[in-house]
């Protein structure tokens, strides 16, 4: 196969403005390998970029914000072993919006033949498995998972896996049914902070929940999760909280005495194992996110897929873009 020393990318070129662009197809060094990507997941993270915040550098570098890719190595620098040219791997890379990506050779996971021809968003899966470690969670529990998208669906299934029962809260009616789907014992509509109290407390027998899982990355499902956490209990914080300062009930989490877990890892080793896991449990059929990759796009509709994913239109739970092989 013939290698063009150019690839199509997208940059950011300004606030809600995104434009594709010839770029030069990049070199592995020492210790990296260069991927074709197949494609790569939009993260709900990218769109504060999108949305301009006053922190915010333009344009971004070619196939920057993208970081949930995956595709098959196509070179491979000096004094890497134990990949080979062709191997299908998911990539912990930060330019994945590309036809192609350089990224450590260390920061690969190889996908298995089970997974050929099917999208493998890694980085989204993994940070799913390691929130689900984090948790503690344990069998006859009761676990609260506010708001069901794709990580409330995928924390949904393992935990109802480990043999906790799970209450799953959220907006839409179509995430509560997709919550059923992955084994929620429970559904409750997301729309009156007292009555969802109330429908825990009863649920529960009065003592609420070992552990509250809160998915969305805003106030009032952060207040909310407190206030449905038990005695003793864990509060996770998986949400992106990145729209600025938060305020908490710190008397109300005091008295009940709850840990607290920012279940967002920084450390790549720790990253790596969860995406580990996710390749176990999707090539084994134990988890089958299929049903999460509701809409697809091509590159050059990016901006489309950031709308979309900000705007949630009905039946949306992710958006992966997808490139030509």
């Amino acid at each position: 196969m013939t290698m063009t020393m150019t690839m199509q990318a997208a940059v950011l070129a300004a606030p809600g403005r995104m434009r594709i662009e010839a770029a030069a197809r990049p070199e592995p060094g020492a210790g990296e390998v260069r991927v074709r990507l197949e494609g790569c997941g939009v993260c709900a993270s990218n769109l504060t970029p999108w949305e301009g915040p006053e922190w915010m550098t333009y344009p971004t570098a070619p196939g920057e914000l993208g970081h949930e890719g995956w595709g098959r190595i196509e070179a491979i620098g000096p004094g890497v072993t134990g990949l080979a040219e062709g191997d299908r791997v998911a990539a912990l890379g930060t330019r994945s919006y590309a036809e192609a990506e350089v990224v450590p050779a260390a920061m690969v996971v190889r996908l298995p033949k089970e997974l050929d021809g099917l999208p493998f968003p890694g980085e989204a899966l993994g940070c799913a498995f390691n929130i689900f470690r984090r948790s503690d969670i344990r069998a006859g529990q009761h676990v609260a998972i506010i708001g069901i998208g794709f990580l409330g669906a995928v924390l949904t299934r393992l935990a109802n896996e480990a043999g906790a029962r799970v209450i799953a809260i959220s907006r839409r009616p179509e995430s509560l049914a997709l919550a059923r789907h992955y084994g929620a014992a429970e559904t409750i509509s997301m729309d009156d902070h007292w009555r969802i109290i109330a429908d825990v407390k009863a649920i529960t027998g009065e003592a609420f929940c070992e552990r509250v899982i809160e998915c969305v990355g805003k106030q009032w499902p952060l207040d909310l999760a407190g206030e449905l956490v038990g005695f003793g209990g864990r509060l996770v914080i998986a949400g992106y909280h990145q729209d600025g300062l938060r305020q908490i009930n710190m008397q109300g989490w005091n008295w009940k005495g709850i840990d607290v877990v920012n279940a967002h890892e920084r450390d790549v080793e720790v990253q790596l194992r969860g995406v580990r896991e996710a390749v176990e449990a999707v090539a084994s059929g134990r988890l089958d996110p299929a049903p999460l990759y509701t809409h697809r796009y091509p590159l050059e509709r990016l901006g489309e897929a950031l709308d979309a994913t900000r705007d949630k239109p009905e039946g949306f739970v992710k958006a992966l873009i997808e490139l030509a092989p």
